[in-house]
């Protein structure tokens, strides 16, 4: 894998972001890290004390309309990134107490990522992405990341297309959730805090309910105990959204999807309905 003929993600562009050519996602060749954080507002038993180590990458490979990171998703906004610059922050997150290092949308920067983790780190690496991989890509993450937290967004590939330019979405992102199962084989603790396994974050979405409750049923039809699932209820209504994305979600449609978890007897975990507050998006 290189930043040469880029194939990373499932878009497979095939373009030469060594020599400066862009491809959807607009990412030179050449990490580029947004912010680094102890982040104490992922899953508890990802956060624990300490906080999640999060390094958050510019750019993405999707194109989410609601993205709460666009400051930095849209374009590869932050500082440039050799593999030694980023191994040393995330020595430093360590040594401010993260419980792990946690990798934000890291897809597009691979070669860099991989040559950072050349060398064990002490605390459990995570590799948090919007679940639209590539399985040849994510194994070359064999034996480097402890625990994936994809997101499943969609069930329904047309609105996958419209809201995020991904038409492919859903048979792609559970072809990729196979192999990040596969991966880290099934889920480990130590005490209160994961250190292996696989974690399915799911994004409720205002006025797409169905969707949910399709992607609820694929997960327990495809995965059932071998992951956790984390149901988010923090969607955030950016400037400029369209009904019915311009409002938060209702209790009734977080209770309807929360009660097909239960039906689909998934274990994972809930947000409280503050989650779904501004203050809880990182300062970019």
């Amino acid at each position: 894998m290189s930043y040469v003929n880029c194939n990373l993600c499932p878009r497979q562009c095939g373009v030469d972001r060594a020599a400066g050519e862009v491809g959807f996602c607009g990412c030179p060749g050449e990490a580029v890290v947004a912010k680094t954080m102890l982040h104490m507002w992922e899953e508890p038993v990802l956060a624990g004390s300490g906080g999640s180590g999060a390094i958050f990458f510019g750019g993405c490979t999707l194109g989410c309309t609601y993205c709460q990171n666009s400051a930095i998703s849209r374009r590869p906004v932050g500082t440039v990134m050799d593999a030694a610059a980023l191994r040393r922050e995330m020595e430093s997150l360590i040594a401010r107490g993260a419980e792990n290092i946690d990798l934000v949308t890291p897809t597009q920067y691979l070669p860099t990522v991989l040559e950072a983790l050349a060398e064990p780190l002490p605390v459990p690496v995570v590799y948090n992405c919007g679940g639209y991989e590539r399985p040849e890509t994510l194994e070359m993450l064999r034996g480097k990341v402890d625990i994936f937290l994809p997101d499943l967004k969609y069930a329904d590939n047309t609105l996958a297309q419209t809201l995020s330019g991904a038409g492919d979405y859903f048979e792609t992102a559970l072809a990729a959730i196979e192999k990040m199962v596969a991966l880290t084989g099934p889920v480990q603790w130590q005490g209160e805090r994961l250190v292996k396994g696989t974690v399915i974050r799911h994004l409720i979405l205002p006025g797409h309910v169905e969707n949910s409750l399709k992607v609820l049923d694929a997960i327990g039809d495809r995965f059932g105990k071998k992951v956790l699932v984390s149901l988010m209820r923090q969607y955030t209504p950016m400037p400029g959204m369209q009904p019915p994305l311009d409002r938060p979600i209702t209790p009734e449609e977080y209770d309807s999807v929360l009660s097909w978890m239960f039906l689909n007897d998934l274990n994972g975990f809930t947000q409280e309905e503050t989650a779904a507050q501004k203050t809880y998006i990182p300062d970019f």
